[in-house]
């Protein structure tokens, strides 16, 4: 019979300057501890893995970014302690999806987290199950906030500015450059032009989106079908008079969800969104 092959680890070092005022955890003793444990366990360390000043509460750090697209070369991720790789419980249940994707294991020397082992797999699950309840929780709140604010009248509702406008002070100000955009997407869907053409156009004039992006169809069909550019506020059952002043007139808007809805009933489209009349 041949030999067993050995597991592969990628073992994984983080300090941060805050740490290493606090703790005096440095990477040298990590990397130490992290090589002695792989020979313990008779694992072969296939990478190291080191990001010195670097946060644990988002992924920006070269080390970890490495480490996992560097997948190929490991079995199994190793750390001195759960916060040494994710300080953010979100970040870290986004890594273990990922892992558990590609059939890679992870284990924490010192809170005895190990998915190569019945316990470790138990314990991450109830990790998941608790984060999971902290992300509905977190959803429930907003939920209620949102509806009492649309309840009473209180400013715009949801968290994004949208294309047209700049928040300023708590209010919606009118970006006349951003506006003038708005209304040529209305114009050219009223001329007779689809979502996509009217897409295509503005990408070649090279106009970006809010977020510098390139335009797409879903993007033009959000704008035409927000009250919102007619002066109005919308969220679920609650429409109302906004205090921002509107880039297009009600019967432009109007008329362009009229068009939608004809659109819509010709391409038998159960998906739509339900159209807003004002």
């Amino acid at each position: 019979m041949g030999k067993e092959k050995r597991l592969r680890a990628a073992i994984y070092a983080r300090v941060s300057t805050e740490d290493q005022a606090k703790e005096g955890f440095s990477l040298a003793a990590q990397i130490d501890r992290l090589r002695s444990y792989c020979k313990s366990r008779d694992w072969e360390i296939t990478g190291e893995y080191i990001d010195d000043g670097y946060s644990g509460r988002n992924t920006k750090r070269p080390g970890y970014r490495k480490m996992m697209q560097q997948q190929e070369l490991w079995d199994m991720v190793v750390v001195i302690k759960m916060d040494r790789i994710h300080r953010n419980s979100k970040n870290f249940m986004l890594m273990m999806e990922d892992l558990n994707t590609n059939d890679k294991g992870f284990t924490s020397m010192t809170e005895a987290l190990d998915t190569s082992t019945a316990m470790g797999r138990f314990v991450v699950d109830i990790i998941q199950r608790i984060a999971q309840l902290e992300s509905e929780q977190i959803g429930e709140r907003v939920y209620i906030g949102m509806e009492q604010k649309a309840k009473s009248n209180s400013g715009p509702l949801g968290f994004n500015i949208p294309f047209g406008y700049d928040y300023v002070d708590g209010r919606l100000l009118v970006n006349s450059q951003e506006a003038a955009i708005v209304e040529t997407i209305y114009e050219l869907y009223l001329g007779g032009s689809s979502m996509n053409g009217v897409a295509d156009y503005l990408n070649s004039k090279s106009i970006p989106t809010k977020m510098g992006r390139t335009w797409g169809s879903q993007t033009i069909s959000i704008i035409l079908r927000n009250p919102l550019y007619c002066g109005y506020f919308h969220w679920e059952k609650y429409l109302r008079k906004g205090d921002h002043a509107p880039i297009v007139s009600k019967d432009t808007y109007n008329k362009v969800q009229e068009r939608l809805k004809k659109r819509s009933k010709k391409k038998n489209n159960k998906n739509k969104n339900d159209l807003i009349k004002i």
